[in-house]
């Protein structure tokens, strides 16, 4: 099915690997121009060439500089159709909060939290200074949540409260992008344990084991399982009529132990 990206501009926070590298690739395959964000390292985007994507470094935590992101880009190819705001950091080691350092908390909502809402409203900024696309295509927005802003994560509350915090941003967003573009969507997708090159060699048979006890779907998904399913949700054609939802890609997870 054609998602209908050709020739749109779609800007991915937290590119550097992962789930944003493979929506990056995933996108310019389907024919979008793609920029492709790390929020310090250029270096960590060095594959971008390889598939034709523009490539972009700013601290999203910071709202001056995001804004500058955003403008830069506008200018640079004339409008913005679609956001995914990717970028987010899961904290190490697990730490009670208690045991946590401020300066720890505060930084994990400014990468999981702030990042998002000020890409959001930098998205948002621009969207009204160029107005809706003539062709009626609307635009649209993919916040990256987690199943710990479901279910919780001892040991990672910062992190858990910040995605939380994304289900709200969405659910208001929705009501309010609409008036600068009334066919714009906000959604979001939010993954379980899924396998990044980051951590593909922690995972072992055990692992799976333990983590796939409250889940049907005995398996950690892949990211193009979670590519798949924000490339779904941010196309204005297959998913035209959906906003405002989450869809969570965890094998079905629950919060009780099935087995």
């Amino acid at each position: 099915m054609d998602l209908g990206y050709r020739g749109l501009v779609v800007v991915v926070t937290g590119a550097s690997g992962g789930i944003g590298e493979g929506l990056c690739r995933a996108l310019a395959a389907e024919g979008a121009t793609v920029v492709a964000h790390a929020s310090t390292r250029p270096e960590a985007l060095s594959w971008a060439p390889e598939v034709g994507a523009h490539t972009a470094v700013a601290d999203l935590a910071d709202p001056d500089a995001t804004d500058r992101l955003f403008d830069e880009l506008r200018a640079t190819h004339g409008r913005i159709d679609v956001l995914f705001a990717n970028a987010g950091r899961w904290p190490e080691p697990d730490l009670a909060l208690d045991q946590t350092s401020v300066a720890s908390l505060r930084r994990t909502v400014d990468d999981n939290l702030w990042s998002a809402l000020f890409s959001a409203r930098a998205f948002v900024r621009n969207l009204r200074r160029t107005g809706p696309r003539p062709d009626g295509l609307g635009a649209s927005v993919v916040f990256t949540g987690s199943t710990a802003g479901r279910f919780g994560e001892a040991g990672h509350l910062a992190y858990a409260t910040s995605k939380s915090a994304l289900r709200g941003l969405v659910a208001t967003l929705k009501n309010e992008i609409v008036t600068v573009d009334p066919a714009a969507r906000v959604n979001l997708v939010e993954p379980g344990w899924t396998i990044t090159p980051t951590v593909a060699s922690a995972i072992d048979a055990a692992l799976v084991e333990r983590v796939t006890r409250t889940m049907p779907l005995k398996r950690i998904a892949l990211v193009e399982d979670i590519v798949n399913a924000a490339l779904f949700l941010g196309s204005s054609r297959a998913a035209r009529h959906v906003t405002g939802e989450v869809l969570t890609v965890a094998g079905g997870m629950e919060g009780r132990i099935l087995r």
